[in-house]
């Protein structure tokens, strides 16, 4: 029986041909070409669907048209034409329809849909369901899976709320503005209570032009109460106009003040320091979370300064100190409550500076008596502090030189010392008063010797090589000429193949250089103004409350005896940090030859820190944390919280688990602290400690 087309299939195939000729005949119908792919594929078609076609294999359609093949191959079609599907095989046909799979499998779903509805479900299982739905597991899956998810997709998962951990910290990625806040105040109904000021770092706080006059090569005029420093526009006049702004920002190298005709001012309020720049911001992840919990600006304040002077200058200049004295005891009136300070790096030594100084009985001083402190003053948390010191500072003043100038390519360099030179660098950081209060204190008692430091400790006890010990702060390289013997420190020195002197400099003899190759008003400034060792007495502390300059090192001053106060370290771990140095020097003593070795191995030794405060700067809070001696003769409570750096990769500031020295303001684990302690809750705030600093610690003989 010859096969009847579906109507509407006569058309297409009167009208396909692969020669592109056809010819109808009323008694032979169309000759259509076998060899088209086109009617292959319906001829298959219907042999797989009816099984059967004409033995002369021709094809009728419903009009009443027939079609057959062309002569060619007539023989090899008609043997295909004439095959017949076994019945047996209709049931294999019929499992590989797509219609029959999809309407199978849609049938099973609701079977299986029914059957567990209708079941029990386990608390277990419940509970394990919740935490899918909550994408609790889900973070823990980004984590590990962070290189390869796209940042959308994260960014989308993170939008979803979560709970705290088992510990009590939060486990989610806190980094949208208000996230901490949001979440504390939820969780733990947390309000604002004491009242808080904030002390910027170093380079922190952006500096505003209130000169008019200037000079022949710099008119100031028309940088009038713009930002010279913190801002796009600083980068703009740099660029543009680099000697004028060298102009603005230098200080006075005799007087350490305001250069003639040049006058730079810190700028007020939180804009001082929430932002850098546009977009890089510094303190307002921690005010936007204040915010949420109901602190204003009668609750908490910026205490911006210029972090070019030297902390006596600041009094003696801008009354500072005094300034801040004042704004504590009015909040306290206010709010009937004691202050939280917050200091940051070099902020954190500012605020010990405070403490020592609103105490001190003479002109220039507090004068607010020995009983100042423990009234007015609830917590200070220090972060990332400098309180002994930071060895990037030692090289600064050197050479002009820190990791930062030496990790740039040859090319990087060369552009740098084109535009901004070594000279030029090293000239503007000498005039900073506020350098040298950062070289590292305790020599060393703290960072060790010409052949041993404690940080040596932990490379021998981990799987990295440590090549050289940390003791030696700076390697000095010297070409053998009689120049150079009045530096000379034989016991200390080694003399190479190519006649090339080393020279081991421990922490003391690094600064004891600085001051040899410094200008003779540096040298009389560092010796009145700051001081690097330790006391070695309870004599010599008390004897040193007296003098300002020792207020820069708290291993030379106690701590107040404020019973009722409390510190709080927190800093970050596990973050490269720069702590030792290979330099060389050329032949003619001048000090501009001395620089870091770029072609040495490793013109730079890293340890462990926070990207720029190495471990062993925090290792007094430990010892004040050992409870009542001469340094913490209050027995004062000290809480140590070591962060962990876990940057994220897809984050340029790291994101909300960053320990990086700067990032860490943005941490979510740090502004959960700060809100706990802000808002009364200091006592649920433990110790944290993840590195080998408390053993160190222990093994360091203190005088004391």
């Amino acid at each position: 029986m010859p096969i009847k087309l579906r109507r509407g299939s006569t058309s297409s195939i009167k009208n396909r041909s692969r020669s592109g000729s056809s010819n109808r005949n009323s008694a032979t119908g169309v000759n259509y070409n076998s060899n088209s792919p086109k009617y292959k594929a319906m001829q298959k078609h219907y042999l797989e669907e009816f099984g059967d076609i004409s033995d002369k294999g021709q094809i009728y359609g419903n009009d009443g048209d027939t079609y057959s093949h062309s002569s060619k191959n007539t023989g090899r079609n008609e043997n295909k034409s004439n095959r017949k599907i076994p019945a047996d095989n209709f049931g294999k046909h019929l499992r590989d329809s797509k219609r029959f799979i999809f309407t199978l499998g849609a049938f099973l779903g609701v079977l299986i849909a029914f059957y567990f509805g209708a079941t029990h479900v386990h608390s277990t299982n419940k509970d394990l369901f919740t935490n899918m739905v909550n994408f609790e597991f889900l973070n823990d899956y980004i984590d590990d899976w962070k290189d390869v998810i796209p940042q959308g997709f994260q960014s989308f998962i993170a939008d979803f709320p979560v709970n705290l951990d088992s510990e009590g910290s939060f486990q989610s990625n806190l980094s949208g503005d208000f996230a901490v806040g949001k979440q504390l105040k939820k969780e733990l109904q947390l309000k604002a209570f004491h009242p808080v000021v904030m002390v910027p770092g170093v380079t922190s706080t952006g500096l505003e032009n209130w000169g008019i006059e200037g000079d022949e090569e710099c008119d100031s005029s028309p940088h009038f109460r713009k930002r010279l420093w913190g801002s796009f526009y600083m980068l703009r006049v740099m660029v543009l106009d680099k000697v004028c702004w060298l102009k603005h920002v230098m200080l006075d190298p005799e007087t350490g003040l305001d250069p003639a005709n040049f006058r730079l001012r810190a700028a007020q309020g939180f804009e001082a320091s929430d932002f850098f720049v546009a977009g890089y911001w510094i303190w307002n992840k921690i005010i936007q979370n204040l915010g949420v919990i109901g602190y204003d600006p009668d609750k908490m304040t910026t205490a911006a300064y210029d972090w070019r002077l030297s902390y006596q200058d600041l009094e003696r200049r801008d009354k500072y100190f005094s300034k801040l004295k004042q704004q504590i005891e009015l909040t306290f009136e206010l709010n009937a409550s004691k202050s939280v300070l917050i200091g940051h790096s070099m902020g954190a030594q500012v605020v010990f500076y405070f403490l020592k100084w609103v105490e001190a009985e003479g002109p220039n001083y507090g004068n607010g008596g020995p009983g100042w402190v423990n009234k007015y003053i609830d917590s200070f948390i220090n972060v990332s502090g400098t309180l002994l010191g930071a060895p990037k500072a030692v090289p600064a003043l050197i050479s002009g030189e820190m990791k930062d100038t030496i990790q740039l390519n040859a090319i990087a360099m060369y552009g740098l010392e084109k535009f901004f030179s070594r000279r030029e660098r090293l000239n503007l950081l000498r005039t900073w008063g506020s350098i040298p209060s950062m070289f590292p204190k305790g020599g060393d008692l703290i960072w060790g010797n010409h052949t041993f430091s404690y940080e040596d400790l932990a490379s021998k006890n981990s799987t990295s090589i440590l090549t050289s010990s940390f003791g030696p702060f700076i390697k000095l390289e010297k070409s053998k000429n009689p120049s150079s013997k009045k530096n000379k420190t034989k016991k200390h020195m080694k003399t190479t193949n190519d006649k090339t002197e080393i020279v081991d400099l421990s922490m003391e003899d690094s600064i004891n250089l600085v001051k040899n190759i410094s200008p003779s008003w540096l040298q009389k400034r560092i010796d009145e103004q700051n001081d690097y060792g330790y006391a070695n007495s309870c004599e010599e502390l008390l004897q040193h409350e007296k003098d300002h300059k020792y207020w820069t090192n708290p291993l030379q001053v106690p701590l107040p005896n404020a019973t009722d106060m409390k510190i709080y370290c927190i800093y970050g771990i596990n973050n490269p940090t720069e702590r030792a140095y290979i330099y060389k020097e050329g032949g003619d003593g001048d000090s501009l030859n001395m620089t870091i070795d770029y072609e040495s191995a490793n013109p730079v030794l890293f340890t462990d820190g926070d990207g720029t405060v190495p471990l062993m700067a925090h290792s007094l809070c430990h010892k004040w944390a050992q409870g009542k001696s001469p340094y913490n003769p209050a027995n004062m409570s000290v809480t140590i919280i070591e962060i962990q750096h876990q940057p994220d990769r897809f984050d340029i500031r790291g994101g909300p688990k960053s320990a990086e020295h700067v990032d860490i303001l943005g941490s979510s684990e740090l502004n959960e602290y700060v809100l706990k302690i802000a808002s009364g809750l200091g006592s649920t705030v433990a110790n944290k400690l993840l590195s080998p600093l408390k053993e160190w610690v222990e093994m360091i003989d203190f005088p004391m």
